[in-house]
Order: C-alpha cells, then sequence, then structure tokens
C-alpha cells in the first residue's frame, strides 16, 4: 500500500509536493475505504482532477521514474531533461524522489536525492508512522569526490562480519549513479532481511497503467488460468460490448509464421529460450500483442479471440484489433481490477476514463468503491467530473493539481474546503470553486478570425 509519495525539482514540481492516501480525522463517511496496520489507517482510494497541463500526469511520471530507477540500478538518460526548468541555476537543482509504504505488513520509507547523474542521497528506514522514531535500515551519501558512504542499522555495524560486507559495499559494490535497494536486496544478511520485501513492493506489487500501456501476456493468462478466464468473460458480458466469450487462440510456431519463415525467428526462439517464463510478448503493426510461450518443449503463439453473436444469431470471432478502443481499454483493466479487490496491489493510472463511456467508468469506480472485502489500491488521474460524487468517494480521496504563478504545481485534496457531506461536489468543481479546471475566459477571448486564410 502507499501511504505517501515526496516529489521535488521534477517535471513541473519546483517545490516539494506531498501526494497522500491518509484518511482525514474530520471525515467519517465510507469507512470501508480505509485500510489500517497497527491502527495506522490509510485510504484504498483517491482521484486526481486537473486542467490540460496542470501537472497531474507528471505526478504519475514522477512515481514511474522512481520506480524505474529502482528495478533498472541506474538513472535514465532522459531524467536530466525533465527537471523543473524554471531554476535560476539548473545544474545545482537536486532531485527528490520519496515514497512511504507497506510491504508484507511493515511500513517503509524510501528516498532518493540526486543530480547531474549522482546518486547524492539514498535511504531506506522502517516507517514509525509518526508514533514512534523511524528505525534505519540503510543509508548513503555519496560526496564531491564520488566516495560513497554508508550507515546501517545498529546491530548490522555492530556485528563484525557485517562491519567485512559493509567495506565490500562501499568499496567494490556501490557505483555513484546507481541505487543500492535492489543490491542490497540480494545480500545475504540477517540485519538487511527487511530489504527483500521493500524491493519486491516495487518489482511486484506497484503497477503504472498509462494511456498507451497493454497488460502482459493475457492470452496466455485467459488460456491457462480458469479462474482467470470466467472473471474476464463475466465481466466483459456486463459492460455490454457485445462480446459473449474470451479464448485463446493457440497455434504452433509453424501454423503461425509458415514453414518458410522460421529461419527468422531464431533470435525470438532464442529469447524465449533465455526468458526465466520460458514467453515472451510481441506487439504486432496492427497493435495486437501475441504471446510465444514453451510448454512440454514446444513452442506456441497465442492470441485473443473474441467471440460476438449477431445476425440470425450467427456467431463470429474477432481478433483484439478489430474491437473498439474502448473494448480494448475495458480488456486492459481486467487483470487490474481483479487485482485489487483480490490481492494486496497497487495500481496508478493515467486517464482511467480514455476511449470508456462516463456512465460505465463510473460504474466501474463505484463498484470498486462499495466493495467491502477488497484488498488493493486504486488511484487514478481523470477530467471526468461524472465521478465526482460523495457516494463513491470521501473528500479526503479526491485531490487537485494546479499550477501556480511561477509554474509549479500544488497538490491539495477536496478536504481542505471543508465541505458538507450533502455538497454537489461536481458543480462546485466546474464552477472553479475547488481549482483545478482550464481558465475558459482566455479561449472566450481569442479572436481566431483575425487568423483566416484568404485565398
Amino acid at each position: 500500500m502507499i501511504i505517501r509519495f515526496i516529489v521535488e525539482n521534477l517535471f513541473s514540481f519546483g517545490e516539494r509536493r506531498e501526494f497522500n492516501l491518509l484518511p482525514s480525522p474530520r471525515h467519517s463517511r465510507l469507512s470501508h475505504h480505509k485500510y489500517s496496520l497497527n491502527n495506522f489507517d490509510f485510504l484504498k482510494l483517491s482521484v486526481i482532477y486537473g486542467a490540460n497541463g496542470s501537472g497531474k500526469s507528471n505526478l504519475i511520471k514522477s512515481i514511474s521514474y522512481l520506480i524505474d530507477l529502482i528495478l533498472e540500478e541506474e538513472i535514465p538518460s532522459r531524467f536530466q531533461h525533465h527537471k523543473f526548468k524554471f531554476h535560476d541555476n539548473i545544474k545545482n537543482v537536486e532531485v527528490l524522489l520519496g515514497i512511504e509504504f507497506i510491504s508484507d505488513g511493515i511500513p517503509f520509507v524510501y528516498a532518493i536525492k540526486l543530480n547531474e547523474g549522482i546518486i547524492l542521497h539514498e535511504e531506506l528506514f522502517i516507517s514509525g508512522m509518526g508514533k514512534k522514531e523511524d528505525s534505519l535500515i540503510f543509508e548513503r551519501e555519496t560526496n564531491k569526490d564520488g566516495k560513497i558512504n554508508t550507515k546501517f542499522s545498529d546491530d548490522f555495524q555492530q556485528d563484525s562480519e557485517s562491519k567485512t560486507l559493509k567495506k565490500v559495499i562501499e568499496k567494490n559494490l556501490s557505483k555513484p549513479d546507481k541505487p543500492l535497494l535492489k543490491l542490497l536486496s540480494t545480500l545475504d544478511n540477517p540485519f538487511l532481511l527487511d530489504l527483500e520485501k521493500a524491493f519486491k513492493w516495487f518489482e511486484r506489487t506497484i503497477q503504472i497503467i498509462t494511456p498507451s500501456s497493454k497488460p502482459a501476456a493475457l492470452a496466455h493468462r485467459i488460456d491457462t488460468n480458469v479462474n482467470f478466464r470466467k472473471y474476464a468473460n463475466d465481466t466483459m458480458c456486463a459492460f455490454h460490448t457485445g462480446i459473449k466469450n474470451i479464448r485463446a487462440e493457440k497455434k504452433s510456431l509453424v501454423e503461425f509464421f509458415g514453414e518458410d519463415n522460421i529461419g527468422e525467428l531464431d533470435e525470438l526462439i532464442k529469447e524465449l529460450e533465455d526468458s526465466p517464463k520460458q514467453m515472451i510478448g510481441i506487439r504486432t503493426r496492427m497493435e495486437e500483442e501475441i504471446v510465444l510461450v514453451k510448454e512440454n518443449n514446444e513452442v506456441f503463439v497465442k492470441r485473443l479471440r473474441l467471440e460476438h453473436h449477431g445476425l440470425n444469431n450467427k456467431t463470429a470471432f474477432f481478433y483484439i484489433n478489430e474491437e473498439s478502443d474502448g473494448t480494448v481499454r475495458l480488456l486492459d483493466y481486467i487483470p487490474a481490477f481483479q487485482d485489487i479487490v483480490s490481492k494486496e496491489k497497487v495500481y496508478i493510472v493515467d486517464e482511467i476514463e480514455r476511449s470508456i463511456h462516463p456512465l460505465l467508468i463510473k460504474e466501474l469506480i463505484s463498484k470498486f468503491s462499495s466493495d467491502s472485502n477488497s484488498k488493493g489500491q486504486l488511484i487514478f488521474s481523470t477530467h471526468e467530473s461524472n465521478l465526482l460524487d460523495q457516494e463513491i468517494f470521501r473528500q479526503d480521496e479526491i485531490w487537485f493539481a494546479e499550477k501556480d504563478k511561477n509554474a509549479c504545481t500544488d497538490l491539495y485534496p477536496l478536504s481542505e474546503f471543508k465541505e458538507h457531506h450533502t455538497k454537489n461536489i461536481r458543480k462546485g468543481y466546474l464552477n472553479g470553486r475547488y481549482g483545478g479546471i482550464p481558465f475558459l475566459s482566455n479561449l472566450q477571448d481569442l479572436n481566431w478570425n483575425k487568423y483566416a486564410i484568404t485565398e
């Protein structure tokens, strides 16, 4: 679970800003939206509103950058170009990313500070959750000469073998441009056991869905997981998209590509052989995913086929690239919604309403909102004002992004406005009461006739 995220000097965040899923003590409605750990509460749902260019997508990009930084163990080459650009001396500007989260019942705080391709500071603590002091797991600093100094818990630093390991880490394993979290999580040391839980949260628990994201190996999952296939079929039928059945088409490599083309697939087959899961996904020029998987020493190709019923009760099968954008987008969400209902997973979705009818996306969010047995978290950005409903969201779950006069993104929840739970917040939002909307007067003042082209 995410508790809070902090960003500074990245994208449109020129000043330190915090986004969190902490319940306001003034609000008691929708109490089933609160999860709890050791009497510490946090929320299961959050939505972010804002005008185009306000920075709501930048918040999601910042979280995605942090995940990539940890998993790939390197600073993305594009990182330097995305620092906040309005400082006087941008080369001296340090980027800060920090996150507080819960993994396997343990609350962690991780933060990293970097500049000019160097990780200046990195730290991981077990969070005291505001009730006691945070407990250090590790901390590293890079000085001006590129030398790295590390600090660990008192138990680690008092152990003789761990002292030797500390020297090896500083001298041989750590690099100024690489984070230490992933590396340390692989070390066999009794005082670093919690590191693996922290790293696995970034690797397995949190998922980002952008407007262009596609779920991996959906056809294989439909083919091999009976419960998931039934769930996907029931869900898509409930959407009334015309789909009556989802199945996976499975063909041998020769049958799919043709015997004459097999020689051209050697590199692909080698990549499949080297894959830990013996499976790879490929996106075709028609934006259709096919899955290559090795089963019983034979390579198969799998892709989705969608059954429709039409005129004269005739049955026809369609491939995914023959479906509407909205239907495809709904299929993209199938794994995510199953996960957040049944598992302690976190999904962050940018522009959740993309290509989907407003009533349908509202019904989908409402169902998750009303589910008192859900286990995961859903965070998303949207422009869809139809979702602004206090029967779906608590006021502390609704956030706004808005740029100030210095082009810095500000973030704030609706709960700061102290609105009554019976208030029509959709109307208030559209009237500009809470900010986070476009300045339409600028468009009204535009005299576009003067730009007309005359023949």
